[in-house]
């Protein structure tokens, strides 16, 4: 069964077109005034903030607080660069999805959050054949790319819960910013495997008659 552990208070760093997964890294350029403030509050803490997709229209109020997806990545900070001008690149590691719960009165140029951390729902079935049609999808992938077959073997490593299998190859490969949301979204690990291996099979597919 999904649960929800009790609230976190997180900043938020909204994003047009960034879905931030659990079991991966997302390299960050911060060059806002507002997110050089968090970067710089969150070091000085415990190093934690919640990347969320901003929702369509956000671009009418983008300066203030435009409407956010519900369902976030959480995150740690595990290295970061401080440039001369004051902007930062850092690297977050992704560590859970949160669902923010809501929005809390601060004085501080960015926002924050009451958010609860979400579980995974785990696979009530086999996985064994959808994670040999992701393994096999991923192989055609590469070739129809032109790319190291090896490249996507640490993603695909044995060992790891089918859920972080299905979100590292999310996060790697799949571009479509609607498709990846609803994959945040998706706690059924089942259900998750399942999207992500259709996905890419339409995405080689795609690929495939492309090049034909």
């Amino acid at each position: 069964m999904s649960g929800l552990r009790p609230a976190l208070i997180l900043p938020i760093f909204p994003l047009p077109d960034v879905t931030f997964f659990p079991h991966t890294l997302l390299p960050l350029h911060v060059f806002e005034a507002r997110y050089r403030a968090l970067v710089m509050d969150v070091l000085a803490r415990d190093r934690r903030l919640a990347v969320v997709k901003l929702r369509p229209g956000f671009e009418a109020t983008y300066a203030g607080k435009p409407a956010v997806h519900a369902v976030a990545g959480a995150g740690e900070i595990v290295s970061w660069e401080r440039l001369a001008n004051g902007r930062y690149n850092i690297l977050l590691k992704g560590e859970g999805r949160v669902r923010i719960e809501r929005e809390r009165p601060s004085d501080t140029l960015y926002r924050l959050v009451e958010a609860r951390r979400l579980e995974d729902a785990p696979p009530a079935a086999d996985t064994t054949p959808t994670l040999a049609r992701i393994r096999a999808a991923c192989g055609r992938l590469l070739v129809a790319l032109q790319r190291p077959a090896d490249l996507l073997d640490t993603a695909l490593a044995d060992g790891q819960a089918p859920g972080v299998i299905a979100d590292r190859i999310a996060a790697a490969v799949l571009p479509d910013g609607d498709l990846r949301q609803e994959l945040l979204e998706t706690l059924d690990a089942d259900r998750r495997l399942g999207r992500v291996a259709a996905a890419l099979e339409a995405l080689v597919r795609e690929l495939s008659g492309e090049r034909e």
